[in-house]
This record gives structure tokens, sequence and C-alpha cells, in this order.
């Protein structure tokens, strides 16, 4: 999902298109590219409110946020074709000797897609928090909103990943699992820590709006 405003409106019918793709019951996009945008609108009010923030160190996060930003959106697109694959592979006939592989690896795929936007948020969480402490004070209610993107786009990318993985699992001969599964399910317990970290933020920046 890509495009500039314009000042013609055609952000928003971009916009309304994808959301309109991802409202279909084809999967494709599904969860898992709609947490990478929501990561792509925490990067974009991160980069607000370094860009109302001086000094270089904002101006140095908001150089960071811009790569981040479109991280997270070509995460979102590389999700939503490995959404599409394993639909396909689930969509193959029972009887299909083929399709147990074929379904393992597109969900261990689909698995991988995840984990690289947990990435992403692993990424984001360094620049929450410095502008949580740096940031322009006029503007901490944008910085709260950014903080719950975090936090909701990040869970949702684990409980993708999760999923994906128990299914991998379910059509797979090899009970143990392997290195790919091991380092998806290492993955996924820094998702963890990285929504945690990102809540203790988000959980700060409220109390201070509610005390002002």
């Amino acid at each position: 999902m890509t495009g500039e405003a314009t000042g013609d409106g055609s952000a928003t019918k971009a916009l309304d298109a994808w959301l309109r793709s991802l409202a279909e019951a084809d999967g494709a996009p599904g969860g898992g590219a709609a947490c990478g945008v929501i990561l792509g609108v925490s990067a974009a009010l991160l980069h607000m409110v370094a860009g109302y923030t001086e000094g270089p160190r904002a101006a140095q996060s908001g150089d960071r946020l811009v790569g981040l930003r479109r991280d997270a959106l070509q995460a979102a697109d590389a999700d939503g074709a490995c959404s599409a694959a394993l639909g396909a592979a689930l969509a193959r006939e029972k009887d299909d000797a083929g399709r147990d592989d074929a379904v393992r690896d597109a969900a261990l795929a689909a698995a991988e897609s995840s984990a690289a936007l947990g990435e992403v948020a692993e990424s984001l969480v360094p620049e929450l928090e410095l502008l949580a402490e740096i940031g322009n004070p006029h503007i901490t209610a944008d910085l709260v909103v950014a903080a719950h993107a975090l936090v909701a786009g990040v869970a949702g990318a684990m409980v993708n990943l999760r999923g994906d993985l128990r299914l991998a699992a379910e059509h797979s001969s090899d009970a143990g699992g392997g290195a790919r599964e091991e380092g998806l399910e290492a993955g996924a317990r820094a998702m963890t820590q990285t929504r945690e970290a990102a809540s203790r933020t988000a959980a700060a920046l409220s109390a201070r709006v509610d005390a002002q």
C-alpha cells in the first residue's frame, strides 16, 4: 500500500481501496497485513511528534522513522502475499499427497512474515521511548496513540505467528520441529518483550496526559 497525499483525496482513495480488500473473505490481505499498516500508523505518528520537537535527536529520530514506516508497509504487503499462498495451500484437496508439505511450508513463510513485522515493531520501541523523553509536550496525546498502535500491531503479529506455527506443526511429520521453528519461537518471545516495553511506555504517557 503506497501513495502520498496530493490534496485531491488520492491517499484516502488508496486507503479505502485497501480496506475494501481487507474486508473481503479471502484473507489476502488479512490480519497480518493489517498489523503492518497499524505499525505504519505508529511510525507516522512518531514521525509527526519528532517533527514538532526541536533538536538534533528529534531530527535524527524522524529520519529513522521514515525508513521504519516504509519497512512496516513493505512487511504488510509481504504478509498479504504469504496469506494468499497459505490460503492456496489449504485449498488443495485433502487427499493431495503434497498438501501437508505445502501447508507446512506456507504456514512457516507466513510466520516468518509476522516475525518481520515484529522486527519493525522492535525498532520502533526506542524511537517511542526517546520521544517520550524529549517530545513536544503539547502533542503527548498523539504520542499515546502512536504507543497504543505499536502495542496493537506487535500483539496481533505475535498471535498470527503463533497460530501459523501451530498450523505448521499440525501438517508436519517432524514432531520436534526444526531450526526454522525454533528461530520463530525465539522471534515470538522477542515480540512479547516488545509488546511489554511499548505497553509500559503507553501507560506512562497516558498517566502523563491524565495528570495535565
